[in-house]
């Protein structure tokens, strides 16, 4: 098994999952582009995984708290949904959009609620956009599935891609 290390978090894939870092300096156009932080392939979809870590010990707690309030209120859906089109977009560019895609959003935020998380994905849904005009399927979906979830909900919903703090 191996694991995909972003700041204070780790993701242990499964064996049959092979997954690479993404952001940063790994597709060569951060200058325009933006990018998600993992993507995953299995053997019948892809992952696009964004973290975001407000309680990573490193952070300062001002910072912390105000990134968990800008959050809340929905300033930060935009900056996800952008990191979504442009990695697929990048991906469909260099010809790899060959499987279904699935979006995570990994908020390591314990205080956020399974309400917030919920509300969080229904926007980004919506940002993305997970439907068509008039909320029909697109000819070619995007996209199968969104979801923003913290360490718990993630750990309950894919058990197979635990995620664990490393300063623990």
């Amino acid at each position: 098994m191996s694991t995909l290390l972003e700041g204070d978090l780790q993701m242990t894939l499964p064996p049959a999952a092979s997954g690479r870092k993404f952001d940063g300096n790994a597709h060569g156009l951060s200058h325009c582009m933006k990018a998600v932080d993992f993507i995953v392939e299995l053997t019948d979809k892809v992952l696009f995984v964004e973290l975001k870590d407000p309680e990573n010990p490193a952070a300062l707690a001002a910072r912390s708290e105000a990134f968990i309030t800008e959050f809340r209120a929905g300033q930060l859906d935009n900056d996800l949904k952008t990191k979504f089109r442009d990695s697929w977009l990048y991906e469909y560019a260099q010809g790899r959009i060959n499987k279904p895609i699935t979006y995570l959003v990994l908020m390591g935020a314990s205080t956020l609620s399974d309400a917030e998380l919920l509300a969080r994905t229904d926007a980004l849904k919506r940002q993305i956009p997970i439907e068509g005009p008039n909320n029909q399927p697109w000819e070619k979906p995007l996209l199968t599935g969104c979801a923003v979830l913290n360490i718990a909900a993630w750990n309950k919903a894919l058990p197979d891609f635990p995620v664990s703090r490393v300063s623990v």
